[in-house]
């Protein structure tokens, strides 16, 4: 996906993400992450945000720590301290050089490409956060989310974010998952051994394991947000992966 495109996403879903978050009230409580109240997950993100933007506009190349949020900050103040760090968010990735060097912590074309797909994914997931806190009838009243889009956004979360030594999905017998995205021509092999999973594209070797589903149910249920559309094979491979895969 295009960088331009990434970036319409951060902004339609961020503001998406702010229309659930006052619908719902900072009082209510998260379904997609126990424990966590509405305030809580604006709060979380609002944070994220300023945290990219920290690196793009002071073109930092080393990782620093995430910005406090100001303290006492709630209700309508906490939202509209939300939106203000979103906007910015917005528009400093829209104004950014192409060549801008900048901190990045997962594998990308450029640092500008890494910020504007991993905030698009982070506030996609986010969203769908704050609309767990309305009264939905079921699952499929979640936003949409493309199929392009889901596909991009497991292919990050599998070959990105689980390729990192901080990964949990470990086994000390060798196993094999296959990830399907049924509505798509997208299948990756995922091998989970005592080092962090890797992943490749494509149906290889005898898999113990598949997951399967349409591309935007899967990527939802390959980040704990919704159960696996379809398990074939041996599920405590599956049960493994939502046990021990929470980033």
């Amino acid at each position: 996906m295009e960088i331009a495109e990434h970036i319409r996403i951060v902004d339609t879903e961020g503001r998406a993400l702010a229309t659930a978050a006052e619908k719902a009230g900072v009082d209510a409580e998260v379904a997609t992450c126990p424990g966590w109240r509405i305030r809580d997950l604006v709060r979380h993100q609002g944070a994220v945000h300023r945290w990219a933007t920290g690196f793009l506009t002071d073109a930092v190349t080393a990782r620093r720590p995430m910005p406090d949020v100001p303290p006492g900050l709630d209700g309508d103040g906490l939202l509209a301290w939300y939106r203000e760090g979103h906007r910015r968010l917005v528009d400093t990735l829209t104004a950014a050089p192409l060549d801008l060097e900048c901190f990045a912590f997962l594998p990308a074309p450029s640092p500008l490409a890494f910020w504007a797909r991993r905030q698009a994914h982070e506030t996609t997931v986010h969203r769908v956060d704050a609309e767990s806190a309305l009264e939905r009838p079921d699952q499929d009243a979640y936003g949409p989310v493309t199929e392009e889009f889901a596909v991009d956004g497991i292919d990050e979360l599998l070959s990105g974010f689980h390729a990192r030594s901080r990964s949990r999905v470990r086994s000390d017998t060798p196993r094999l998952l296959r990830v399907r995205a049924t509505d798509a021509d997208a299948v990756w092999t995922v091998r989970i051994t005592q080092d962090p999973p890797t992943a490749e594209r494509g149906a290889v070797g005898d898999a113990e394991c598949e997951v399967s589903g349409p591309a935007a149910r899967l990527y939802l249920a390959l980040w704990n947000r919704l159960p696996f559309p379809d398990v074939t094979g041996d599920a405590a491979l599956a049960a493994l992966w939502r046990e021990r895969s929470g980033i």
